[in-house]
């Protein structure tokens, strides 16, 4: 990753956060039906910006661009993790949400459109979908980014290794010790 040129790896965890972020957008009329409460992720982004008519298309477009930029971290980060490649995106999914959930009271006060948005701080409603919709995210990332980068996955950044993975070398390298 030289010269300001960004790796196939992150470009694929990109792409793997805005197809997650997206997945997480269509779903969420289904889980806000099925758990009664009206918190919206993409009103929240888009109310931000545009409180009136036009706010959804901005806040799709700002989810799945915050998509985008997690996948691109993501895709970086995970294959230092520790842990099973199938619970990293879930994982890390579930770290960020309970890590960020606090600073909604901020949002419950500061937010422009604060009156037409459902309180989120102690709202317990709200804090399922949240963990559903981040555990969704998480998991579509994972799978969606390990197969893309699946033929990078055990390769470390920067050229390709110049030896053979028996051991012995490349053998573009070998010299014959045969004689005519």
């Amino acid at each position: 990753m030289g010269n300001g040129t960004i790796s196939t790896r992150t470009l694929n965890g990109a792409l793997a956060g805005a197809v997650a972020a997206t997945v997480w957008a269509i779903q969420q009329p289904l889980d806000k039906l099925l758990l009664r409460s009206r918190y919206d992720d993409v009103e929240l982004l888009g109310r931000t910006l545009r409180n009136g008519p036009g706010w959804y298309p901005v806040g799709l477009l700002l989810h799945v661009q915050n998509g985008v930029l997690f996948g691109a971290v993501y895709a970086n980060v995970a294959p230092a993790l520790p842990i099973a490649p199938a619970l990293r995106g879930p994982a890390l999914g579930l770290v960020e949400h309970v890590a960020l959930w606090p600073l909604t009271a901020l949002c419950d006060r500061f937010h422009p459109a604060r009156e037409d948005l459902p309180i989120l701080a102690g709202n317990r409603r709200a804090f399922a979908q949240a963990s559903w919709r981040h555990l969704l995210f998480g998991f579509v990332l994972g799978e969606l980014e390990r197969r893309l980068n699946a033929d990078t996955a055990d390769l470390p950044p920067g050229p390709p290794p110049d030896y053979a993975s028996n051991g012995h070398g490349s053998l573009d390298r070998a010299v014959s010790t045969v004689r005519d």
